[in-house]
């Protein structure tokens, strides 16, 4: 596949070269219109040499000596190609350049009497200066176009490849993440449905269900870079019941949602990790918890607030904190200048206050 798009692109610039070349040629033989010809070899020859030091001023010199830095050897590569065109036109292809034609070459015996006296000095004159810098003016303007085309183009290329490699960089660094929110939420998971097996619950194959339907979604639509924030909620709901289930008190448990969740994107995976920081330290030993959950979409705009009371837990230093390193991190991957995340902290609870900007296209 990248050969064919490599391919194609080289054709295109080819048409697109020889459709400009043509034009050029094709209007300076506008001056020839109404006495074609006058058109001499000079003037193809003018413009094969011209081509020729634009290709190599353009795939060569500016690459290897100008982009180098190498301008010593860059301008005098050019002054030497500019005098051998100039000498080799001047010398096989314009001998109008040389001189005009003198007097001395002239027929005065055919002219009248009145001027065959005349001093021949007055017609032996050299071609203009100007005319003989002409073609030097032609091929500096050849070599300045060229020049300014291919830097212009490497510094498009350098800036794409730039940006290729930032994007590269960016979806690796996703995928790690999300890769690691995964683990992270079937872990707990687990040990939510571990705690009622070890009770001997009835709520066991509820539990089952819930987490297989949570599987699922992880499964057929994490991949995507954006998600239906309506199936995210759903996500979100099914994690809460499931945390439910195990749970001694669950009056203090409650999420409201307010707002238009259709037809609008989200990163997947992007809250639940608030959600499962709040359920591990909003718990008490007796299976009591306090959690509030408010989802509010207005317009484009989702604002995600979240209290839970910090209850008494000795802290896992190694794993403390990874749900919000990650989220952090991904937020600023993704929103990073379309998100606003407020984290309060009192003695007795722990509240977090997030507002993005929701996607109205799938990514």
């Amino acid at each position: 596949m990248n050969i064919v798009l490599i391919k194609n692109s080289d054709s295109n610039k080819i048409l697109i070269h020889t459709i400009i070349w043509c034009f050029f040629i094709g209007t300076s033989l506008i001056q020839f219109y109404e006495s074609p010809q006058r058109i001499g070899i000079d003037f193809y020859i003018q413009w094969i040499t011209g081509i020729i030091i634009f290709y190599l001023n353009y795939n060569y010199l500016v690459t290897y000596f100008l982009l180098q830095k190498k301008y010593g050897y860059y301008i005098g590569i050019i002054l030497v190609l500019i005098t051998i065109f100039m000498v080799f036109r001047h010398e096989f292809f314009t001998p109008e350049f040389k001189e005009m034609r003198r007097p001395n070459d002239m027929d005065f015996s055919r002219m009248p009497n009145r001027f065959q006296n005349t001093d021949h000095r007055i017609y032996k004159r050299d071609q203009p200066f100007f005319f003989k810098i002409v073609p030097a003016v032609f091929y500096l303007l050849i070599v300045a176009i060229s020049t300014i085309i291919k830097t212009l183009s490497e510094f498009y290329d350098d800036q794409q490849n730039k940006l290729i490699t930032e994007n590269q960089r960016t979806a690796t660094e996703l995928n790690y993440l999300r890769n690691q929110t995964n683990p992270h939420f079937l872990f707990n998971s687990l040990n939510s449905i571990y705690s009622l097996a070890h009770k001997k619950s009835d709520l066991v194959p509820d539990a089952i269900v819930t987490l297989s339907e949570m599987m699922r979604y992880m499964l057929y639509e994490t991949d995507n870079k954006s998600v239906l924030l309506e199936k995210e909620i759903n996500y979100i709901k099914n994690y809460i019941e499931l945390q439910k289930l195990r749970l001694n008190n669950i009056e203090n448990i409650s999420i409201n949602i307010h707002g238009n969740t259709r037809d609008k994107f989200i990163e997947p995976m992007l809250l639940i990790s608030f959600i499962e920081n709040a359920f591990k330290y909003g718990t008490d030993y007796k299976g009591s918890a306090y959690v509030k959950i408010v989802i509010t979409i207005v317009e484009n705009t989702l604002t995600f607030w979240i209290e839970n009371q910090i209850a008494n837990h000795k802290k896992d230093p190694e794993n403390s904190g990874i749900g919000l390193a990650n989220i952090k991190n991904r937020l600023t991957l993704l929103y990073p200048n379309t998100h606003q995340l407020e984290l309060t902290s009192t003695d007795s609870k722990y509240t977090v206050n997030l507002v993005l900007q929701l996607d109205q296209i799938r990514a």
